[in-house]
């Protein structure tokens, strides 16, 4: 993947396959406000603090434990079970946990201690609260404490202006220090201070600058960790941020040519001295600059350079790049450690086929990583069969991609349903932690926002909406989406007619959609042109709800292949969002195309240009994937010989985006004297219906000016009697 925007990946096809919490012990136990005893500290205050929800962006978690006991507040969302959770940072004797509650208390809540933050110990229940401020001794030790609030006091959420938590640490090292990958042959483990550390992960997609809008939200869902693609100066905001929050970063470093749309550029890694030393300079600046920092995990040289070379090279030079590339990774893990001993590194591919390189070139590597989507599992498999002698993290991993799913009835790769991403992602999860001892976690692909093709592929809060795939993540890594609201889920979605859609008509979208939750829904639709012009946008399309969950949508005025997508909001922060292809077409016109395979003749024609020779015939041979195309200047003309005196009443001019914006249409009786019957100076291109009323042998476009820099080009010059 390219980092900007980083959900993009490249269309290929592989002739080498590409890879792809705990029970609560309740007890009944009496409030007390014993004095706090002489040795305890107030361990919660400027810790990071996340929650299952939020009321709003002025109520994040962080405001109760800021010690503000009258200004700022944590409030969730109007349901139960709702909790607030801090981590102290290492593991504590715990000797009181004090609440002082705004008005939305809770009524029922209990008290709990983990040492991960993810097995919880119940060490007090309340019942019968009345807020005010709760002190609550407890006996018992953890790194996490949190409250699950169980029954609410009223119609709203649970509301804190503070959480604070008393003891002592019981001497165990916080979760700093130096990195390691520990252990032996297929028994590896990494370690953070000496702690065991698995990587549960996410890509990081928004902008740095919204790091700490989006940062309290990724802790939330139980993300230790988040994978950047490159480091430079700008970095250091987002380390700052996951520092605060208690994650970590695996920083990227990015390499030419890199494996996604994007990438830029073929280095020649034998000769191109000058572009390595650049990278290990610039690498190295940003080492030293932030191997210090506590966000930093690992360092990561280089993202799918070994199958991205093949879009550079093939042969034995390829295969000679490829030794010189990945021993250019080893070059730079050697000064990395030279600087940096403290933090691995590794280096990404999206193909186990580089692993070879790098096990013959790259040995100062500490572990592998790899990004693979819908082969997850194989990755194992190659790993087990390849006799590998290092560990690895899954890089990006998710639902089955753009590349590696079949074709639908339009041709087009049929993306897979909101249900299907969910369990996409709980099966990558699964294959990671399958393979015990040697893969050490994920970051796994993609905590985005833009709200575009990609985006709706891929992302898990595309426009801040929460998808299942969003919650499927959230399961994985903390063991429970448990009395979180949930998306709408949308099931048979179908379009009709799906591959004779009248360009400017309309079509039917049907599914059935339900809310798990019983939310009333709000439906957008929208269209995408990825497939018919390359345009990956989403703009809202023209409908109206025909009932029982049918939608009549218009079809764009461009031919080809275009995305339909039905989102279904709860107006609580989630949406399903499912995607159909549709193929527009012309509009039907009554009658008989009196021009089909006539004698035609033009001013001018490409002979060869991209998908060239552009004949004049090609515009009247009832083919839309040909065409004419004029040379780039004005004025030009096309005309078509009927044969005889002909009665016309209709044309239909099928544009490519080589379009006419002024035009006339001209009829003669010789092919000399013209007369002319139509004329415009609004041309748009796409599909132009024009009546007329005539009777001629011979039909000519006069083509005065174009609308783009290019010439003119018409898939179809229709004449109809």
């Amino acid at each position: 993947m390219s980092p900007s925007p980083s959900y993009r990946r490249p269309a290929r096809h592989r002739a080498v396959p590409l890879l792809c919490l705990g029970a609560l012990v309740a007890s009944s136990l009496a409030l007390a406000a014993p004095p706090a005893q002489a040795a305890e500290t107030l361990l919660s205050q400027g810790r990071p603090a996340t929650a299952s929800s939020q009321e709003g962006d002025g109520y994040a978690p962080s405001a109760a434990v800021d010690g503000n006991l009258t200004g700022t507040r944590w409030a969730s969302r109007w349901s139960d079970p709702q909790w607030i959770q801090v981590d102290l940072g290492q593991r504590s004797d715990l000797s009181r946990v004090v609440l002082t509650w705004e008005g939305a208390y809770g009524r029922s809540y209990q008290i709990q201690a983990s040492d991960n933050g993810t097995d919880w110990r119940t060490l007090k229940t309340v019942t019968g609260g009345d807020g005010g401020t709760d002190e609550i001794a407890v006996s018992g030790s953890g790194r996490h404490v949190r409250m699950l609030g169980t029954e609410r006091s009223g119609g709203y959420g649970y509301s804190l202006w503070e959480f604070q938590v008393y003891g002592t640490t019981d001497g165990t090292p916080p979760a700093g220090g130096a990195v390691k990958v520990t252990g032996a042959q297929g028994n590896w483990q990494l370690t953070v201070g000496g702690q065991p550390y698995t990587v549960k992960g996410l890509t990081w997609g928004p902008a740095i600058a919204d790091a700490p809008k989006y940062m309290p939200d990724v802790k939330s869902m139980g993300v230790n960790t988040i994978r950047t693609w490159g480091t430079d100066a700008s970095t250091k905001p987002l380390l700052d941020t996951a520092a605060a929050h208690g994650i970590r970063v695996v920083n990227g470093f990015w390499l030419q040519p890199g494996g996604g749309p994007g990438s830029g550029g073929c280095v020649n890694y034998v000769a191109d001295t000058t572009y390595k030393n650049d990278m290990l300079t610039e690498f190295a600046k940003w080492v030293e600059a932030y191997r210090s920092h506590p966000a930093t995990l690992m360092w990561n040289v280089g993202n799918e350079s070994v199958l991205g070379l093949q879009n550079c090279y093939s042969g034995a030079e390829l295969e000679t790049q490829r030794n010189a590339y990945t021993g250019f990774v080893n070059d730079v893990a050697k000064k990395i450690h030279s600087i940096d001993p403290d933090h691995p590194v590794t280096s990404t591919d999206a193909w186990t086929g580089a692993w070879p390189y790098y096990k013959r070139n790259a040995p100062d590597l500490d572990l592998y990583s790899m990004n693979s989507y819908g082969d997850i599992c194989g990755v194992q498999e190659d790993w087990e069969e390849g006799g590998y002698t290092k560990p690895y993290i899954i890089t990006e991993g998710g639902p089955a991609g753009e590349w590696e799913v079949p074709d639908d009835a339009n041709g087009v790769p049929d993306e897979p349903t909101d249900v299907q991403k969910a369990e996409g992602y709980t099966r990558a999860w699964d294959c990671v932690t399958g393979h015990r001892g040697v893969a050490l976690g994920a970051t796994l692909f993609h905590y985005g926002v833009e709200h575009d093709f990609g985006g709706i592929w891929f992302n898990l809060v595309p426009d801040g909406l929460k998808r299942l795939s969003y919650y499927a993540v959230k399961r994985a890594y903390t063991g429970t989406a448990g009395g979180d609201n949930t998306p709408p889920v949308i099931t048979d979605m179908a379009v009709s007619p799906a591959s004779s859609a009248p360009a400017g008509g309309e079509f039917t979208v049907r599914a059935d959609v339900r809310d798990p939750d019983g939310d009333p829904v709000a439906y957008k639709v929208f269209l995408s042109g990825n497939y018919a012009s390359g345009d990956k946008r989403l703009g809202e399309a023209t409908w109206r709800s025909t009932g029982n969950g049918t939608f009549a949508v218009t079809a764009p005025e461009k031919l080809g292949v275009w995305k339909v997508y039905l989102q279904a909001e709860d107006g609580r922060g989630n949406a399903g969002i499912e995607t159909k292809s549709v193929k527009v077409v012309a509009p039907p016109v009554t009658g008989t195309n009196v021009a089909l395979n006539k004698p035609t003749t033009a001013s001018s024609f490409q002979p060869s240009y991209g998908d060239c020779p552009c004949e004049p015939a090609k515009a009247t041979d009832g083919r839309t994937d040909t065409r004419w195309a004029s040379d780039w200047s004005d004025p030009q003309w096309i005309q078509v010989d009927l044969g005889a005196a002909t009665p016309v009443r209709r044309l239909q001019l099928v544009w490519d985006p080589a379009y006419a914006r002024s035009y006339e249409v001209q009829v003669s009786d010789d092919g000399t004297a013209w007369r002319t019957v139509h004329t415009t100076t609004t041309g748009n291109g796409d599909v132009d219906t024009i009546d007329v009323t005539a009777t001629a042998r011979h039909v000519r476009l006069h083509l005065t000016a174009r609308g783009t820099g290019w010439g003119y080009s018409l898939h179809e010059l229709g004449v109809y009697s």
